[in-house]
């Protein structure tokens, strides 16, 4: 440490011309009566890190620093302060916790007694739901090893997790066989991108939610390409088919298009085995 006994200018640009150097052990044995000591537990953004610290203190001046052990649920506690800071998006969401966070939305946008997972209901609750899955997170690297699938199912009692894949399955088997992913993206109106020839045969819209809930069908060309999008399926069959097949005929021309879809065998292949 130095004594500065004169120095000009503004204090962060300030020129010395006079000053003394001081020892630690001079400090102390002036100043001890005055020294605090402090232990500090916080989120130190260079390190991305909870970093604990002991510190002898003579004012605002540091005199000496080190390391300490703290328990896990300081630690914690650190942590969830952080999230709620930073926000949601610094989580390792991967795409099956996404999609259980989209059914979840669905499900509580129609009916409230499901768990709000939007970001303000999910920070509002964090030590709620993810805070189980911090045992051992101390660093932003650690934040991969969180199971967000099994944090946010862990919102729900065992009645309302054997009712999820009820009321907002994953999949739907068309009449092709194959078994299609629904897309709960909007909550309003979850949907189902299929293509066309798989779906020859279906009379009615298919339903989630305990038929509550038309699927919004995207019904595609055998290059995947959207050629209709309908909650009608059966309007559809009756009128804009034709136009549609007419077009898809002249595109695809190996590829089945019957006169009649409502009879036709629904395939995932050219066209349906003979």
């Amino acid at each position: 440490f130095i004594v500065a006994a004169e120095l000009d200018g503004d204090v962060r640009e300030s020129r010395i011309f006079l000053a003394a150097p001081v020892t630690l052990s001079d400090v102390l044995e002036l100043y001890r009566d005055q020294v605090t000591v402090h232990q500090t537990v916080e989120w130190d953004a260079a390190a991305e890190a909870v970093v604990a610290r002991r510190q002898e203190r003579l004012g605002a001046l540091v005199l000496r620093e080190r390391p300490v052990d703290v328990d896990e649920e300081q630690i914690k506690d650190v942590v969830l302060t952080w999230l709620e800071r930073t926000g949601l998006d610094v989580l390792p969401w991967s795409d099956a916790s996404l999609r259980v966070r989209q059914r979840l939305g669905f499900l509580h946008q129609l009916d409230p007694a499901w768990p709000d997972v939007s970001e303000a209901a999910l920070v509002e609750r964090l030590a709620e739901w993810i805070g189980p899955q911090l045992r051992g997170i101390g660093r932003r690297s650690d934040l991969k090893r969180i199971d967000l699938t099994a944090a946010l199912l862990g919102l729900l009692d065992w009645r309302r997790r054997r009712e999820l894949d009820t009321l907002a399955p994953t999949h739907i088997e068309v009449p092709s066989g194959s078994r299609i992913a629904i897309d709960y993206a909007d909550p309003t109106a979850p949907a189902l991108p299929v293509r066309l020839q798989e779906v020859f045969g279906w009379q009615e819209t298919p339903r989630v939610a305990d038929g509550r809930v038309a699927l919004t069908l995207h019904l595609l060309s055998p290059a995947r390409r959207p050629v209709q999008v309908t909650r009608d399926l059966a309007g559809f069959w009756r009128s804009t088919y034709f136009d549609v097949r007419k077009d898809l005929k002249g595109r695809y021309p190996k590829h089945y298009w019957p006169d009649d879809p409502l009879r036709a065998t629904a395939t995932h292949r050219v066209r349906p085995r003979s």
